[in-house]
């Protein structure tokens, strides 16, 4: 491929769409752009030097995945938070969770230990994070690490999809210093529980869990998402 044909490859308007659905949705992600926030096709196409074109394309998808919605057919709106929406994820996240665990149960010790070892070299082991921020990914990773070590294409995929919807919720909850420890501290407990092939044990401490981050949800404040958006805003 020339210099000039890769060029014209990346100007594509798929490919201008695929750019300006990834930002919005990291700004989104980053709390750049609120639950709450209205918005016109015009301004993103100016913000991100486009035109409107690609901007619908990617709203349309992210409309499809639930994060935006058409405001009154006059613009656009990031989806305010909807709690019972939020909950239910997280009730779907620990059906799923639970069954890998069992399934991880019926693995021998020897291959156990050689599938957790990159989760027990980083939640055991390896020196702590103190920033809430810099465990959130590591705290998703370790859910979705579980999951696909159980061996379901399916499971995998879906759990990886609501991973990806709570993940903004993930974030403000490590916003909290003792979720940090709990967070360090519950996974560790469920790593030992899976070693010592006790089921029973590794899904009572990830219920907990879960559903501790889960009565998070509803503690969301309008005061929260305004520090989130601050604190990114120092951060750049």
């Amino acid at each position: 491929m020339t210099e000039s044909t890769e060029k014209r490859g990346k100007h594509r308007p798929q490919a201008l769409a695929e750019r300006v659905y990834h930002q919005l949705k990291s700004d989104i992600f980053e709390f750049r752009l609120m639950p709450g926030d209205r918005f016109s096709e015009s301004e993103i196409a100016e913000r991100m030097d486009v035109s409107r074109t690609p901007v619908r394309q990617a709203l349309f998808w992210l409309e499809h995945e639930g994060y935006v919605e058409v405001w009154f057919r006059s613009g656009w709106q990031v989806r305010p938070f909807d709690f019972a929406y939020f909950e239910d994820l997280y009730d779907l996240r620990i059906v799923l969770e639970c069954e890998a665990l069992r399934r991880l149960c019926t693995h021998s010790a020897a291959a156990l230990r050689t599938e957790l070892r990159d989760l027990i070299a980083f939640w055991i082991n390896a020196p702590r994070l103190a920033e809430g921020q810099a465990v959130s990914p590591w705290d998703e990773a370790f859910h979705t690490r579980l999951v696909a070590l159980a061996g379901n294409a399916e499971m995998t995929r879906i759990h990886a999809e609501l991973s990806e919807k709570i993940r903004i919720i993930r974030r403000l909850d490590f916003t909290k210093g003792p979720r940090v420890e709990a967070t360090y501290h519950e996974h560790a407990h469920i790593l030992h529980a899976l070693l010592q092939h006790d089921v029973e044990e590794a899904q009572r401490i990830l219920i907990q869990h879960i559903a501790e981050s889960k009565a998070e949800v509803r503690n969301i404040t309008l005061h929260m998402l305004q520090q989130a958006r601050h604190n990114t805003t120092e951060i750049q």
